[in-house]
């Protein structure tokens, strides 16, 4: 077998209005010719993983009398004379195509000139199946020696230069279908996202949760401190929003009878946007009737080491160039403690509030003199300079009663709820509390809530006098807990960008033409 010549380059001297009237002439020549050019379908026996893994021990210039058949993407194409080597890409991976014209005009006489017309009419970006035979090239490359193609879909439009591939951040987040052909990493990305959301079901599952959805457009927004999105309904003439969390919805459930719910599934928060926050995001709420925070800590353990071992292998990952162990038991610490630790500051020494915004000012922590409570100041010096110290997994626990309106007062600690949140390599995934049954504290806790809303906070809420109503009846005590699924996936596949780890995450609209020269 020949040696393989240097890839085919894109046209450089081509605009994309140019280039695309050229394939479109191609694809009008393969009509002329009754090949359909955007073919009904096509059947496979083999993707190119299987069979790279099947034959890998086939020697250099071995071949194999079966026959396969397979389709993909041409990724490249290098064309000499009577030869041609091109490669295909699927779902699963690359395999060489080994052209050969006395082959392929033997193969698919019916065809006349058949191997001129692939090598005239085909492009890098086009979409073909193939039938043949398995060898191994002279240079140990494993290839389908084609007797038979079909053009399956003609590109109209070119790849990124292989060798520069798609740099552009922006594009590559906004053109998502380009980025996850040129970058097989991206795609993986998304497989194991998909199989992290379903080992998270199936892990519930398994411990008898069932999942319930819950309405997404709602007359009251609640569950969070969050800016909602507001949208109108035509025909009830009322206006909505867009759900904020699923809390109190799973926890109606709980009250009706359910001991163990969750859903996975979109939360919407007109919020702003950076490398952790987009608008709209994944997150999983779990309510278990007869728990509390710390069963929800055995539980949030358990479940993301399960999934993370099933996905990834291994319980020792690398995020960012940082080694992380997601190994069992990880550690707990209370708010006060990781200040005192972190800061010197010893919150419980406090007798006053000016008294701690005196200690918090001469620690050279700014921004706190608005501050008016010293719940909120404790949580205000763990949020400056706390968090980012938080590398390895670490449940924080028991937080002020202050920012914690749905959390049960701690059973043995005055001002604190009973509460925690997980952080790894410095940033938030989980967020659980003994849920709050008591409906007359639970009133108070939303009134105050509304009169902030009344004041101009536009993260708090009106109260939902029907969640109070249904606490009313009775909720068991109840554990809850809730972790942003796309923070999660940006941990076990270490993206450093959420839009990283979101299919297709919200962007502003392109100011300029969207076809550009590097499209």
């Amino acid at each position: 077998m020949s040696k393989q010549q240097s890839p085919q380059q894109p046209e450089p001297h081509s605009t994309l209005a140019e280039i695309r009237a050229t394939r479109l002439v191609k694809a009008d020549k393969l009509r002329a010719l009754g090949m359909n050019p955007y073919a009904y379908n096509w059947i496979s026996t083999h993707q190119a993983a299987a069979l790279q893994l099947e034959y890998a021990d086939l020697a250099n210039s071995g071949e194999v009398d079966i026959q396969v058949s397979i389709a993909g993407r041409i990724i490249a194409r290098r064309v000499m004379g009577k030869l041609a080597f091109f490669s295909i890409q699927d779902e699963t991976g690359t395999i060489q195509l080994y052209l050969n014209k006395q082959q392929i005009e033997t193969g698919m006489a019916d065809i006349p000139d058949a191997f001129s017309h692939l090598k005239q009419l085909t492009d890098v970006g086009d979409i073909i199946g193939v039938k043949g035979k398995i060898a191994r090239t002279e240079r140990g490359e494993l290839s389908v020696l084609v007797t038979e193609y079909v053009m399956l879909t003609k590109s109209l439009l070119p790849l990124p230069d292989k060798w520069h591939g798609l740099t552009d951040v922006a594009k590559r987040y906004r053109q998502r279908y380009i980025d996850t052909i040129v970058n097989p990493a991206v795609r993986d990305t998304f497989r194991k996202r998909a199989q992290i959301t379903s080992g998270i079901r199936r892990y519930l599952e398994d411990l008898d949760f069932i999942e319930i959805e819950t309405p997404v457009l709602q007359s009251e927004a609640g569950g969070a401190d969050a800016r909602p999105f507001n949208t109108y309904h035509n025909t009830l003439e009322m206006p909505l929003y867009l759900r904020i969390a699923t809390e109190l919805h799973l926890k109606r459930l709980i009250v009706g009878g359910f001991e163990k719910v969750f859903e996975l599934g979109r939360i919407f928060r007109n919020e702003g946007v950076s490398t952790r926050h987009n608008p709209e995001f994944t997150s999983i709420e779990v309510y278990q009737a007869y728990a509390d925070y710390e069963d929800m800590m055995t539980l949030t353990e358990g479940m993301i080491t399960t999934v993370a071992q099933s996905v990834l292998g291994t319980l020792e990952i690398d995020y960012q160039g940082t080694p992380i162990s997601l190994a069992a038991p990880w550690r707990r610490v209370t708010m006060h403690e990781i200040v005192l630790e972190v800061t010197g500051l010893d919150f419980r020494s406090f007798d006053s509030l000016e008294t701690a915004q005196a200690a918090v000012k001469d620690a050279a922590i700014g921004g706190c003199d608005d501050v008016k409570s010293l719940g909120k100041l404790l949580n205000e010096v763990f949020e400056q300079k706390c968090e980012t110290s938080l590398i390895q997994p670490t449940f924080v626990l028991d937080y002020p009663v202050e920012i914690s309106p749905l959390a049960k007062p701690h059973r043995s600690k005055p001002g604190i709820v009973e509460r925690f949140e997980l952080f790894a390599v410095g940033r938030e995934l989980a967020n659980s509390f003994s849920e709050l049954t008591d409906p007359v504290d639970q009133r108070e806790r939303l009134e105050l809530q509304a009169a902030r809303k009344a004041e101009g906070d536009n993260e708090a809420h009106d109260v939902d006098e029907d969640f109070l109503t249904a606490l009313e009846y009775g909720m068991p005590p109840t554990g809850g807990l809730g972790i942003g699924i796309d923070r999660l996936v940006m941990l076990l596949c270490n993206c450093a960008s959420i839009r990283d780890a979101i299919a297709f995450p919200l962007l502003k609209p392109e100011q300029s033409d969207e076809q550009s020269e590097d499209a």
